[in-house]
C-alpha cells in the first residue's frame, strides 16, 4: 500500500502528483500486466538478453 502524508501547507494537486510519482516508481502498473499472462523462464532470459544487445549497440556509439 502506497502511503503519502499530506503537509498541512500542501494543496491536493501536489499530494496527487506525488502519489503518481511514487506509484510509477514502484511499477504497480507494470507488474499487473506483466502477471496477466505467464511466461516460461527461458522466454524471460531471451527477452533479457537481446534488451541487453539492444542497450549495448544503442549506448556504445553514443
Amino acid at each position: 500500500m502506497i502511503i503519502i502524508d499530506v503537509k498541512p501547507e500542501e494543496s491536493i494537486d501536489r499530494a496527487l502528483k506525488r502519489y503518481k510519482r511514487k506509484h510509477r516508481a514502484i511499477g504497480v502498473i507494470k507488474e499487473l500486466r506483466s502477471r496477466k499472462h505467464f511466461t516460461k523462464k527461458s522466454i524471460n532470459r531471451r527477452n533479457q538478453i537481446i534488451n541487453a544487445a539492444y542497450r549495448m549497440k544503442k549506448f556504445a556509439t553514443a
